[in-house]
Parts: C-alpha cells; sequence; structure tokens
C-alpha cells in the first residue's frame, strides 16, 4: 500500500470507509425495498412498495457507492502524491455536508436530532458521515498527523527543482 497518511487517518478513509460503501452498495442492491423505506426512520413514512424510479435511484446511489470506494481506493492506495490525496478528501468532505444536508433537509429536523430513534440507516447517513467529514477535517487541519513522504515523491520534487 503506497497510502502516504497517518495511521488514524489510513485506518479510516483505506479501510473502513471502502468497507461502508461496499455495505451501502449491497444494501442498495441486495434489498432495495428495504433500503428505501429505512431511509426515513420516523414512524410517519408511508410503507409502500417504492415507485420504480425510487427504486432506480436506489440502484443507481449504490452503484455509486461502489463507484466512490474504487475511486477511494486508487487514489489513497496508489497516489503518493499528497496534493491528490488531499483534494480528493477535500472533495470528500464537501460531498459529506451536501449528503448530511440532502438528509436533514428530508427528514426534518426533529427526526434529524432524535437520535435515540435512528434506524442503521440513519446512523449512516448522519453518523457515520459526520464522523468520516470530522476525520477529513482533522486530517486536512493537520492534527492527525503529517504524510509519509515516499522516496517516488521526493525524486519527482528533485526533478521539477
Amino acid at each position: 500500500m503506497a497510502s502516504i497518511l497517518p495511521p488514524i487517518p489510513r485506518f479510516v478513509f483505506t479501510i473502513f470507509e471502502p468497507l461502508s460503501l461496499v455495505a451501502g452498495l449491497f444494501a442498495a442492491v441486495l434489498d432495495t425495498e428495504n433500503f428505501v423505506k429505512g431511509q426515513l426512520p420516523s414512524a410517519s413514512a408511508t410503507p409502500v412498495w417504492p415507485a420504480a424510479s425510487t427504486r432506480m435511484m436506489a440502484l443507481q446511489l449504490g452503484n455509486l457507492y461502489g463507484l466512490l470506494g474504487m475511486v477511494g481506493i486508487g487514489v489513497l492506495y496508489f497516489t503518493s502524491e499528497a496534493r491528490v490525496v488531499r483534494n480528493y478528501l477535500l472533495a470528500c468532505a464537501i460531498a459529506d455536508v451536501g449528503h448530511v444536508w440532502a438528509t436533514y433537509a428530508v427528514m426534518g429536523q426533529k427526526d434529524f436530532l432524535d437520535v435515540t430513534n435512528w434506524n442503521a440507516l440513519a446512523w449512516g447517513n448522519i453518523g457515520v458521515t459526520m464522523g468520516l467529514l470530522i476525520t477529513r477535517v482533522l486530517y486536512l487541519a493537520g492534527i492527525l498527523g503529517e504524510d509519509k513522504i515516499v522516496e517516488s515523491t521526493k525524486q519527482a520534487v528533485k526533478k521539477r527543482s
């Protein structure tokens, strides 16, 4: 593994996050009905079979989880350029904010803040995403340690000088 990340971000972004994305992929593809129904933990959510367009969007979302997992592995395992890694994680942090906002916008403040009634999908959509966002921000701020300098990066810097 060529990851330049310090230990905590390396574990979170190269092991935990890809496994979480694979879980999201399988949840969306293998149990689409419950994946869609479980997006809103509120008892007020209508328990009806999702429309074809909703099922299609859930399957497409599952596909995007798979794509994000593969892109993350590609960038974080095989890139020794700190700028590439940092820009990838910055883009993910921005997407995390959008993901949590979209969840909040549909759930509403009451259900969003009612942590005791969250289901597994709410924990994934809010809890895990916020944990990833916080880890990304701490990494980008340099609080979780410095990037490992890989020998090929040192050589590339020398060639540019």
